[in-house]
């Protein structure tokens, strides 16, 4: 279940980053802002944040996150989030232990909802990244509010 306080939590998340003035640094300020706001509204998750694609293109590097150490390098070729960045679809995984591929950056998270994000002609650029130590904890619904957060941030910040 998604909490949503005084006003929706897109709206919120789109006056926050509203006045990017272009520069990485910046990027990284409303990024890290964007996985505060999104770590406060989300329930029972333990990892919310973001994987940037790197120089190379073929791999995904941390980003400005809200939860415990993660994993700072994964390959296009592996795991949940590398699948979402190779077919740019949302990836929602009830039972990461069932998930082949998954790489445990964090042994109690039990699911994840990984969404990517867009430049504006349709590159992946990154994924949004959210983990629960609650099995199956991610509903469409869920799938569907991440998705909206992804194009705000995709559009405000990679346009």
């Amino acid at each position: 279940m998604i909490l949503h306080k005084d006003g929706g939590i897109l709206d919120q998340l789109a006056a926050l980053i509203g006045d990017w003035d272009g520069t990485l640094q910046r990027r990284y300020c409303h990024l890290s802002n964007a996985s505060a706001l999104l770590s406060e509204c989300l329930e029972d998750i333990n990892w919310v944040g973001f994987y940037l694609v790197d120089d190379s293109g073929q791999k995904l590097v941390l980003g400005p996150f809200q939860g415990k150490v993660a994993c700072t390098d994964i390959p296009f070729s592996r795991g949940v989030c590398g699948l979402c960045a190779r077919t740019a679809k949302s990836v929602r995984v009830d039972d990461v232990h069932a998930f082949a591929d998954h790489i445990a950056c964090d042994s109690t998270s039990r699911s994840e909802l990984v969404v990517p994000l867009l430049d504006a002609k349709g590159r992946v650029v990154g994924v949004l990244d959210v983990d629960s130590p609650k099995l199956g904890r991610f509903t469409s619904m869920d799938q569907e509010f991440l998705e909206g957060a992804a194009a705000v941030i995709s559009r405000l910040l990679y346009s």
